[in-house]
């Protein structure tokens, strides 16, 4: 079989099934998941457009290669490398290894989970109990590092290796310069991306655990998991290991120069297959490592003490796509690696991209997979709640409602003033010249429906929460 090898089941050819070559699998940590009973594999047409939309992503932003891989049903059911993972004659293939970055920063916070488990230490422990030197370490809870709602300064925020992270570090190092600059913010009030926070989680593991950070991902996750790949990008990186590539303007790919030695860490200083990352997925859609508890906390997202919603959990972006699935997903970029790594959980599916060029390869082949697995969630009651929605929207902007259709909460929430506003801005709009459903989701128990308006030469945005008695619990408005 050729580099872009294809896994669709155990079923592929009784040669694939002969012991020896299964015991080669399993030892090399290339063989799918156990597949569920009555698990379906994918559509030769999906596969061919799978192929597709590789292929031309891969040349539309002269990316190098890319190595995927998809779960369905809890089990692998798509293994496949595409392109040169060392130019110019190197094949990709699915044992090969790729720099997951960022990624790696899902897996340092199932540490941390872990520990908690074991009542070793408390999400909301100030830093201080372990690191009691750090700038606002009195203030800043390891929920904060996690969700980076810290106000820790990031110190790898810039896209290219800076001239001093071409030598090697210590964590210790990054630490005494950017955990004692001045918080970028109080701790809590705001959202702000930083490898910071993890480098910092990172150290607690190890003064918790008293083993090193990469030891105590081996014993606790990747070897109960079977994962056979994983290493330490600082130290465990090879010349059988692809190569990172970059693009300068409009250019043809060029080799770029890895970061030295410890700036990613544990933020993000893992190199795996793409097979590995999906079985740490589906041990997370399994719940083969943490406890419901656990995995609740690493996907729930952190709301900023003002009530904004961040989309971001512990490592992980968490949000409801516009075709109504619900994902959990992060990227990950280190010098000349870009990935993506989405988990959709109430479809037992998950999508791995690992390329070995930067940009935004990996999310647009995410993207057209998305499209190609998912069809959007069907919302039956469109047709009776866009009626409803239009007749609402006009009797607003009569300022005359029907209170009787509407919770205690939608009551209260429309005064006399407020509906005052809202008749003495809508109103003169006039009738409406267009009235659609752009949005729909299941949320908190209710119908979450987003409608577009045009009317007077204005578009708006109308916001609607139906509660399952059909009482409206929400409707907000606003102008795009």
């Amino acid at each position: 079989m050729s580099a872009a090898t294809l896994i669709v089941s155990y079923e592929e050819s009784p040669r694939a099934r002969h012991p020896l070559l299964v015991l080669a699998a399993l030892v090399l940590g290339l063989w799918p998941a156990a597949r569920p009973a009555g698990a379906a594999d994918l559509a030769p047409d999906t596969v061919r457009a799978i192929d597709s939309l590789v292929e031309k992503a891969l040349a539309d932003t002269r990316v190098p290669s890319a190595s995927i891989v998809v779960v369905k049903d809890g089990a692998i059911v798509l293994a496949k490398a595409y392109g040169k993972a060392r130019l110019p004659d190197v094949e990709a293939r699915p044992s090969m290894r790729y720099k997951i970055a960022s990624n790696s920063k899902q897996m340092t916070a199932a540490a941390i989970l872990l520990l908690a488990e074991r009542q070793q230490l408390s999400l909301d422990d100030k830093v201080s109990r372990f690191l009691p030197g750090l700038t606002g370490a009195d203030r800043v809870t390891i929920r904060n590092l996690l969700t980076h709602t810290s106000g820790y300064q990031d110190f790898y925020a810039e896209d290219y290796v800076l001239p001093e992270m071409r030598k090697d570090t210590t964590p210790q190092h990054i630490l005494d310069v950017w955990g004692k600059k001045p918080l970028d913010f109080s701790p809590g009030t705001r959202w702000q991306y930083s490898n910071t926070n993890y480098v910092i989680a990172g150290r607690i593991v190890e003064q918790v655990s008293h083993m090193p950070l990469m030891a105590f991902l081996h014993q606790e996750i990747f070897d109960r998991l079977g994962m056979k790949s994983p290493v330490d990008i600082g130290g465990g990186w090879s010349s059988e290991d692809p190569t990172g590539y970059t693009t300068y303007g409009l250019g043809p790919a060029r080799e770029v120069a890895p970061e030295g030695k410890n700036w990613l860490w544990a933020a993000g200083e893992l190199g795996m297959t793409a097979g590995d990352l999906a079985r740490w997925d589906i041990s997370l859609l399994k719940g083969e490592i943490l406890s419901p508890a656990s995995t609740r906390a690493l996907t729930t997202q952190m709301t900023l003490s003002d009530g904004t919603a961040t989309n971001y959990a512990l490592g992980l972006g968490v949000k409801q796509l516009n075709n109504g699935h619900r994902r959990w997903a992060h990227t990950g970029g280190a010098s000349g690696f870009h990935s993506m790594n989405a988990i959709y959980p109430e479809d037992g599916a998950a999508i791995t991209v690992l390329t070995n060029g930067e940009g935004v390869t990996a999310r647009i082949i995410v993207a057209g997979i998305e499209t190609l697995l998912f069809t959007p969630v069907t919302d039956p009651d469109a047709a009776a709640a866009l009626t409803r929605a239009r007749a609402l929207f006009t009797s607003l902007q009569a300022g005359k409602i029907d209170r009787a259709a509407m919770t205690p909460a939608l009551k209260d929430y429309f005064s006399d003033a407020v509906l005052r506003d809202f008749a003495e801005s809508l109103g003169p709009l006039g009738a409406f010249e267009d009235f659609k459903q752009s949005s729909f989701q299941n949320r908190g128990g209710m119908a979450n429906r987003v409608f577009k308006i045009r009317a007077g030469g204005k578009t708006l945005t109308m916001d609607t929460y139906l509660m399952p008695d059909g009482k409206w619990e929400q409707c907000l408005i606003f102008a795009e």
